[in-house]
């Protein structure tokens, strides 16, 4: 099996999807730092692995962790071994540290943050329209980012003043160019950020998600202090960047098909299919870290062997031509049926998919009914990927308002 290695500067990320594919449904991958494991590249054994109770989350389960190949400073330790929370636990201890915020993040509960959505994103736009005529813009910094983070925040109960120093750790936190020396700080440096937050909330509980874990703790539930920071940094991290990479690359898919961006405007497609069509076609996850085979475990002709590390490349998967059909590489928001998992599958689906979805939902049509003449300000095969192997990000977007 030939090993393919992801690009860190992630110059190409169709490209590299494409060589996975061609490799089968299971591709022999290597990750940032030269650490090998295996990647799942085909929809149909993707759906399949991850409902496999043979594929796990424990770390410990791992032979190349074992054997102390994997050094604490590897950039992406983070994501490989983020400490005990809903994440990195299977079964029982998964379902109890999931129903908190599961519970939270049902899909009629986060109707009920439509209206402070629509507040934020009014609050967002009137600031993009006060700027000077003429003048580029960074879309994603200064609309992108402060909505999902803002929002997210709001649910957990994080101040906004803490905002520029997560907004610095997260970037060292999922790049694969943060130096090896600067890892193990980083991550300390996160660890205490959080853990100031929930002794925070410990004194001045609020009707927020921080402090609904925190007395679930309290009363009986058992959620330890590791395991409450852990899932407040899980869901922070996780609540913003995947909708942050959904509205930008919703916006440069439309922007480069112009047809498709008419039909949505004039009301003939309705933007669910944009943020469906988005989400399969120009994915905001790239690949996922990390779960692993208690035993050989049979993928297609191929085997994952007993004691190997898989990462599940959702790049890959959302334009299979097995799934998706021949056209499944072509952005197009009348595909019907649109089938896809970028939000995972089985037990670990994200909870927040529902929240992202309807941030999208809001932030899109608001932004172009405000904006109609919006245009990119370079063209889009300029846009530059950030070096993040699991987030499918841009540096930034200039756009001209119009």
């Amino acid at each position: 099996m030939t090993r393919i290695a992801l690009d860190p500067f992630v110059a190409d990320l169709d490209g590299e999807s494409a060589r996975l594919r061609a490799a089968g449904p299971l591709a022999e991958v290597e990750l940032p730092g030269g650490v090998h494991c295996y990647a799942v590249t085909h929809h149909a054994e993707a759906r399949q692995l991850l409902t496999d109770s043979r594929i796990v989350k424990d770390i410990n389960v791992w032979n190349a962790w074992q054997r102390g190949e994997i050094p604490m400073d590897w950039p992406l330790i983070g994501l490989a071994n983020p400490g005990r929370s809903m994440l990195t636990v299977d079964g029982a201890d998964h379902r109890r540290l999931r129903t908190l915020v599961a519970q939270a993040l049902t899909v009629k509960r986060v109707e009920r943050l439509r209206a402070g959505i629509e507040a934020l994103t009014t609050a967002s736009l009137d600031r993009l329209a006060a700027l000077p005529k003429g003048e580029q813009v960074d879309l994603k910094a200064e609309f992108a980012y402060p909505l999902p983070m803002n929002v997210i925040s709001e649910l957990m109960g994080v101040d906004s003043a803490d905002h520029p120093r997560l907004k610095e750790l997260f970037e060292k936190f999922f790049s694969t160019q943060t130096p090896p020396e600067e890892v193990p700080q980083m991550m300390a440096d996160l660890g205490t950020l959080f853990t100031k937050i929930v002794d925070g909330k410990r004194q001045n509980p609020g009707d927020d998600l921080t402090s609904a874990l925190i007395a679930a703790s309290e009363n009986g539930d058992q959620l330890t202090d590791e395991e409450i920071v852990n899932t407040l940094q899980l869901i922070i991290a996780a609540g913003h960047e995947t909708t942050i990479s959904l509205i930008v690359n919703a916006v440069v898919a439309l922007q480069t098909h112009p047809e498709q961006r008419k039909q949505v405007l004039s009301g003939e497609v309705p933007w669910e299919n944009v943020i469906e069509e988005t989400l399969r076609w120009n994915t905001p996850t790239s690949h996922v870290l990390i779960r692993f085979a208690t035993e050989d475990v049979e993928v297609g002709d191929k085997v994952l062997p007993k004691g190997e590390a898989l990462i599940v490349s959702f790049g890959a998967l959302g334009r299979d031509e097995a799934q998706h059909g021949p056209t499944a590489s072509d952005f197009d928001i009348t595909r019907s049926p649109n089938r896809h998992i970028a939000f995972g599958h089985g037990p670990h689906v994200c909870p927040g998919a529902a929240l992202s979805r309807l941030e999208a939902g809001v932030a899109l049509p608001a932004l172009y009914e405000r904006f109609p003449e919006l245009e990119l300000a370079v063209p889009a095969s300029e846009l530059r990927n950030k070096p993040i192997v699991t987030q499918n990000d841009l540096h930034d977007l200039p756009v001209e308002l119009g």
